[in-house]
């Protein structure tokens, strides 16, 4: 029986993740691994993701440079959540060229940005 066999996967065979900045303790983005993504990882050292809407395996920075080197992986009680512990290469981790895909809050009533733009997403990737 391996490590991997410990989570309880979703029906879809998925496990929800959070990437946090080591250093600091903030929350920088939410995700998916698969079994073979988190085997990657782990191998690696660095995030490799589950995309539910590409249906493929996201190597994070692939296209942006802005990868996350993995400094521990936790799992919870439950055994269904995963906690990356990851030092964020280029402090971008959101594609719209945020730190932190958490940039909006909800203010009275309304969802408004508190984290600024580091890097417009158009010199990231290029499009």
């Amino acid at each position: 029986m391996s490590w991997l066999d410990d989570i309880r996967w979703t029906t879809e065979g998925l496990v929800p993740v959070i990437a946090q900045q080591a250093e600091t303790g903030k929350v920088l983005m939410f995700a998916w691994m698969n079994k073979e993504s988190l085997a990657l990882t782990a191998q690696e050292g660095y995030a490799v993701y589950w995309s539910r809407s590409r249906g493929q395996l996201w190597r994070k920075g692939e296209r942006s440079g802005h990868r996350q080197k993995v400094i521990s992986i936790s799992l919870d009680c439950d055994e269904d959540v995963l906690l990356l512990e990851i030092a964020q290469e280029g402090g971008i981790a959101c594609h719209t060229g945020r730190q932190s895909c958490f940039y909006r809050r909800l203010i009275d009533g309304s969802w408004q940005a508190v984290e600024p733009v580091i890097k417009a997403p158009e010199l990231i990737y290029h499009v």
